[in-house]
């Protein structure tokens, strides 16, 4: 991990240097924001399969009505014919959240990338948004937290609604999945501002995939 963690420190680091003519102080955040934009980027087919699965997902309602009618007294028979019809028309259930397992190791990566060393911050972590450092805590930088909190909540909730109308009331993971976008508002609080930067950018991004890609 040290190894990803160095390599992907230097490319904020260079990213960062290269900003500071046009951007200033807001080098290092605007850094990590396009770092955030470039993973997201590199995940994008699977955000296309996660779509493109929902589209066969909605196509197939009337016959997984007529699944949940049949087999209303037998929820181990309607579990089978359900995953049957959805193998064969090739729609996978696990699709909707493959975006967020690709991404995992990323965040992962990138939550040890901020994490300060001992001694002073350098570099990408020496860096301000609006006057707080990037290392600092909710606490510490309330105001700006605040406002990263509230972009959170919404995307959360946004996301939260799309995943409970492209759903069937009585999906197995419908209620899982719809509240998994609310783990982002409590992990901006949990994170140093850096980690939240970068959570609220990836979330926003999602935000509009989804606007996109679902259309």
């Amino acid at each position: 991990m040290s190894i990803f963690v160095d390599v992907a420190r230097s490319c904020l680091e260079g990213l960062a240097a290269l900003l500071v003519p046009s951007a200033g102080v807001f080098a290092a955040a605007l850094a990590i924001v396009l770092f955030t934009m470039a993973v997201r980027l590199l995940i994008s087919p699977l955000s296309r399969l996660q779509a493109r699965s929902a589209r066969r997902s909605a196509a197939l309602a009337p016959e997984l009505a007529a699944l949940r009618e049949k087999h209303r007294g037998d929820p181990a028979t309607l579990a089978t014919e359900t995953l049957a019809l959805q193998r064969a028309r090739g729609v996978s259930p696990y699709a909707a959240v493959l975006p967020a397992l690709a991404q995992a190791p990323f965040f992962m990566l990138m939550y040890h990338v901020v994490q300060p060393g001992a001694g002073a911050p350098t570099g990408v972590l020496a860096g301000r948004l609006f006057g707080v450092p990037l290392t600092e805590h909710l606490l510490s930088g309330l105001p700006v937290f605040a406002v990263l909190l509230t972009l959170a909540g919404l995307l959360a909730w946004w996301s939260s609604r799309r995943v409970r109308q492209s759903m069937a009331p009585d999906a197995p993971l419908r209620r899982v999945l719809a509240g998994v976008p609310y783990l982002s508002v409590a992990a901006v609080a949990w994170l140093p501002l850096a980690g939240a930067l970068y959570l609220v950018t990836s979330s926003a991004w999602t935000a509009a995939e989804q606007l996109i890609l679902r259309r």
